[in-house]
Parts: structure tokens; C-alpha cells; sequence
């Protein structure tokens, strides 16, 4: 079992029929975490508005986090755009969860995070529409390519890959929208006087220091399959959960007990 101190999570994009559900209920399953932040498109209703793609381990991953609410875990929801209906109830708590807009997080070392979605700042880091359009079109045919690689290699006994992930990697074009994104998080922790900012919203897992502002994106459960975590000692880390199963099954079988 996997302990830490707080768990950041968003993007995972319930009901789209590129959610990674199986791969963040296993690690759920597997971890515990005295605080959950869930930073936004928890549940894509934009996707659902054009097909419903709920499977059963979507509606156990729900009933995860659920339990773990009510298990003693303070869970809070921070709403994003693809979610951003639940921005009409913020202040207020469905069961143990509790919804706000924004928050803000102390680390164990005493940093002062800023805790936000991150699609507020899409006017900073757009091109304009027509790149805007292309951006999104590139995107799901990059989604398209994971799922179908993805398939292939479970097929012959491999481990998940983001081939789109690796691909935008590769962009110039995207390396450049994703800089613009990270100053655009950076100065806005920066001017609010905080140690750092934690976001989610670009499917760009990082951690890295700019202008003496810690930048967190905690990823996606779409391709990149990441979380953050913050462990017992206030340090901060990215989990690849496709990194963690390779390790896992490095490990030697252990012996059986006469």
C-alpha cells in the first residue's frame, strides 16, 4: 500500500471512451492519502453530451473515491471546464466531498500551493481560433492512435505506453503552448504570494521550479496516466502509474513460508 500525505488528481475525464478508469482504480485501490484534491474534468459532460461512454469500472472508480470520503480522507472537488456545471454548487458539500472553485494547500515544508484547474488560463496560451480548432482536431486523432497502439500492445503481453503523450513531446508547436501555460500558472502564483501552483488541464504532467515558483501539473487519466503526490516529509512527486507497474514487476516473486 502506497502512503502519502496528499494526492492530486484531475482530468480523468469519466464518461469519454478514452478514460483510463481500470489503470486509476488500481492505483486507488492501492493508495491512501490523508487529503485527495480532485482539480477539475472529473466527469466529462462535454463528452457525454455526444455519446455516453460509463463503464463498470468507471462507476467503481467513483464509488472509490466515495469510500474513501467517507473513510476518513478529506476530499476536495475543485470543478473544470469539462465539468464546469459543478461550478454552480461551489461552497457547498455533497457527502463527505466538498466543492470549491479554488483552493489553497500548506506542504508539510511549509510551501503555500495555489490549487486550480487551469482552464482560466486558455486566453494566455491560445493562438488564436483556428489554431484553437486544429489544436483540439490533432488531439483526438492523437487519442485515437493511443487507444488503438495501446490495444496492439496489450495484445502482445506489453505494458501501457503513451504513444500521445510521446508524440507531443515531439511538437514544437505544443512545447510552445505548454511553456506559455506554465508561465501563465507560475505569475498567477507569483502575484497571489504563493510558494507554488498545482494545476491539471493540459495533459502535460511536470514539476519544476520557474521564477522561484514551484509549477505542478499533476497530468491526466486520458494518456499520460499520472497523479502527484505530496509525501509524509512535504516533498512532491509525479507518479507515471506505467513507470510504477514496470517496477513492480521487476521485483523478485516472494518466497513461499514452509
Amino acid at each position: 500500500m502506497l502512503n502519502c500525505r496528499t494526492l492530486f488528481l484531475s482530468d480523468v475525464h469519466l464518461g469519454c471512451k478514452d478514460c483510463q478508469a481500470g489503470y486509476l482504480l488500481n492505483f486507488l485501490q492501492n493508495c491512501h492519502a490523508d487529503t485527495i484534491y480532485l482539480l477539475g474534468d472529473i466527469v466529462d459532460v462535454w463528452a457525454m453530451r455526444r455519446q455516453v461512454h460509463w463503464t463498470a469500472e468507471q462507476n467503481q472508480l467513483l464509488r472509490c473515491l466515495l469510500d474513501k470520503a467517507e473513510q476518513g480522507s478529506k476530499v476536495v472537488y475543485i470543478p473544470g471546464n469539462h465539468d464546469e456545471s459543478m461550478r454552480l454548487y461551489a461552497g457547498k458539500q455533497f457527502g463527505n466531498i466538498k466543492i470549491v472553485l479554488r483552493a489553497s494547500h500548506v506542504t508539510a515544508q511549509g510551501k503555500k500551493l495555489l490549487l486550480l484547474h487551469g482552464d482560466e488560463f486558455d486566453k494566455e496560451v491560445n493562438f488564436g481560433r483556428m489554431h484553437a480548432w486544429l489544436g483540439d482536431t490533432l488531439y483526438d486523432f492523437l487519442l485515437f492512435l493511443n487507444r488503438w497502439y495501446n490495444r496492439l500492445r496489450r495484445f502482445g503481453g506489453g505494458r501501457y505506453f503513451s504513444l500521445a503523450a510521446y508524440i507531443k513531446s515531439k511538437v514544437p508547436g505544443a512545447q510552445k503552448a505548454i511553456a506559455r501555460y506554465r508561465q501563465a500558472a507560475v505569475n498567477m502564483a507569483k502575484r497571489g504570494g504563493y510558494d507554488g501552483v498545482v494545476c491539471g488541464h493540459i495533459h502535460h504532467p511536470e514539476i519544476s521550479l520557474q521564477d522561484g515558483i514551484i509549477y505542478c501539473n499533476d497530468g491526466d487519466w486520458i494518456d499520460s496516466c499520472t497523479a502527484l503526490l505530496e509525501q509524509s516529509d512535504g516533498s512532491l512527486t509525479l507518479y507515471h502509474f506505467s513507470e510504477q507497474v514496470a517496477q513492480l514487476a521487476s521485483l523478485p516473486p516472494r518466497k513461499k513460508v514452509a
